[in-house]
Order: structure tokens, then C-alpha cells, then sequence
């Protein structure tokens, strides 16, 4: 089953992401965390970055925002936010863009919220560090932005503190927030995961909605291939510090081209109730000092060749996604 054409396909990318490199300087040497990780977001795009714990995916979302956890430090490769690179700019100039330019939501609501403050004062002041208002239009527009996020009766609940909110509420002020200063990208790191089911399905179809409204694009970092699947355009699938695979969402769930993600999908229940028993990955992820030569996903592979063993691939056209496997080598 192939997927419609990707309507950003043909856009100038919002976020281009090139080669990046992250490590960490330890006493025994220096780990690699991230290793050449590439991908691009074109404008109102949705991408879903995927994979078990320890892939990477929320320390390319820290890189791009400039938030990485010191002695973490880019040491190669290139962020670029319409055109403009990022991944080198002063802290200060840093600031202006995270906020400005690109919003941030992160799993737990709390870290984003301070407790000492309404939420009101929160949002205006975001808004007014950006933005061009006088305290009464920031208020109106922080009064707009929880209405939208679906806070019921906005005018009172934007005096009320964090803790008088839920969990769900306070996500969706966290949303309100990231939104604030009309940012081009969201980077939204497991924004549902502490929340229940019922209210994460909300949580996620307000966010395709608002992104939408707002022509914002977003990098959706989870673990959950439900939650990329009903909300994103594209895929990229990250396993031990890499992008393995990467294409439209439905292509990626449908027609799995590295084993890695065909284990993934095998690991998701059938609705429809066919599946006899769901399929595990034998093994775990590779610890940072223990990373095998050649493709890092060799040992848990049942295809893995000598190739597979020796040399790494890079992503390489596997029908309609790109997959690092040797597999497609000679397709």
C-alpha cells in the first residue's frame, strides 16, 4: 500500500539536518552518541522520529533547540532553520531563536512551567519577548492562545497557578506556550507520554490542528508507532545513534524496508485481531561504548550477512522510503 504523494515533497525545507554529530567527552573517551544523522522538515510538515529508548531521538530534538545536557556538545554536522544555521550561534542569539523561532513540548509539563507564576504571566511574557505588544494585546493573545488549546473559561484559568491545573491541562498550556510567539517549528519531545490514553489522543489531534492553523511544522520525537501513525506525514526511524529508515508515514508502517522497523511494526497489535502473536527483537540497544562495527542492528538481525558485520550503510532508495540496509544494495 503506497501513500498518496507527500504534498511538502516539492518545499524549500523549513529544517534541514545534516551529518550531526553529537558525543560525549567521558574519563574513558569520548561516547558518539549521535552519528551522521540527517533528515529535513519542510514547511507545515509533520515528522516522526521513532525508536526504542536510548536511539537518540530526544538528544537530536535537545540539539536543535539548543539544549543539550553539558559535557554533550555538537561536534559535527550542520543544523540549518530556513536557511540559516544554528547549531553554532551564541547562547544569547540562541535564545532568541528558541522561543521566536522554534517552540519546544516536552514530556513533562512542569519542567516547561514555572510554579511561581500564573500561567498568564507565563505566556505574556513569552509572547512579549518576541513580540511587538503592549501587557493588555499579549493578554488578549494568551487569552486566545488557552481558549484554543482547549481551556475551559480562559478568561479566569489565565490568573490560576500550574498546580491548580490536571496533567492534560497543563500539557495544553504547555502547547498554549509553545505557540506564544508564532514559532515555524515545534519540537515536541513525548509530549502524551505522561498522560493517559484517552487524554493523549486529544492532546495529539490539537496539536496536528493547531500546527495546522498556526502553518507550523513540528519534529515529533515518541516511542509510539500509534501516535506517528495517526498524526504525522513522514517517518524516520532511529536506532543506536542513526537514522535507519526514513519516507512517509504509511509506506514506513506498511511496507517496513529495514528489519529494524519491521520488528518495531511486528511489535504493534492488529485491530483486526489476525495476528497470532506479536513479534519481539531479541536483544537490546547497544550501549554507547559497545557500538558493533558495521551496521549496529547486526547482532539482533536474523538477515545479517558478513557484509552487515563489516561495513556500515548509509540510507539508500528502498522503494518509496530510504533504508540503511544492505538489503536494497542491489535493488
Amino acid at each position: 500500500m503506497s501513500s498518496p504523494a507527500n504534498p511538502h515533497a516539492d518545499q524549500t525545507p523549513l529544517l534541514e539536518v545534516q551529518d550531526l554529530v553529537v558525543e560525549f567527552p567521558t574519563r574513558r573517551g569520548v561516547l558518539r552518541a549521535l552519528d551522521g544523522v540527517s533528515f529535513s522538515i519542510a514547511p507545515g510538515e509533520i515528522l516522526g522520529v521513532v525508536g526504542e529508548s536510548g536511539a537518540g531521538k530526544s538528544l537530536t530534538g535537545a540539539s536543535i533547540i539548543g539544549l543539550l545536557e553539558p559535557p554533550g556538545r555538537v561536534a559535527g554536522g550542520q543544523i540549518r532553520l530556513e536557511g540559516r544555521r544554528i547549531d553554532d550561534l551564541p547562547d544569547e542569539e540562541m535564545r532568541k531563536v528558541r522561543g521566536r523561532s522554534i517552540g519546544a513540548i516536552f514530556q513533562d509539563p512542569l519542567t516547561s512551567l514555572n510554579p511561581l507564576y500564573t500561567v498568564g504571566q507565563q505566556i505574556i511574557e513569552t509572547i512579549r519577548a518576541h513580540l511587538p505588544m503592549g501587557e493588555l494585546q499579549a493578554r488578549e493573545k494568551a487569552i486566545r492562545l488557552l481558549a484554543e488549546t482547549g481551556i475551559p473559561a480562559p478568561e479566569a484559568r489565565i490568573d490560576h497557578y500550574p498546580h491548580q491545573f490536571s496533567g492534560g491541562m497543563r500539557q495544553r498550556v504547555v502547547i498554549a506556550l509553545a505557540l506564544a510567539a508564532e514559532p515555524r517549528l515545534i519540537v515536541a519531545d513525548e509530549p502524551t507520554t505522561a498522560l493517559d490514553v484517552s487524554i493523549q489522543a486529544q492532546i495529539i489531534s490539537l496539536l496536528r490542528k493547531l500546527c495546522k492553523v498556526h502553518g507550523a511544522s513540528v519534529m515529533l520525537v515518541t516511542h509510539d508507532m500509534g501516535v506517528i501513525a495517526e498524526t504525522c506525514d513522514r517517518v524516520a526511524v532511529m536506532y543506536a545513534g542513526r537514522v535507519v529508515e526514513i519516507g512517509p508515514v504509511q509506506d514506513v508502517i506498511h511496507c517496513p524496508a529495514h528489519p529494524y522497523t519491521l520488528g518495531l511494526m511486528g511489535s504493534i497489535p492488529s485491530m483486526d485481531g489476525q495476528a497470532e502473536r506479536l513479534t519481539q527483537i531479541d536483544g537490546s540497544m547497544p550501549r554507547l561504548n559497545a557500538i558493533p562495527p558495521g551496521c549496529a542492528f547486526n547482532p539482533r538481525c536474523t538477515r545479517a550477512t558478513e557484509r552487515c558485520r563489516q561495513e556500515r550503510p548509509e540510507l539508500m532508495p528502498a522503494g518509496p522510503t530510504r533504508a540503511a540496509c544492505w538489503v536494497h544494495a542491489n535493488a
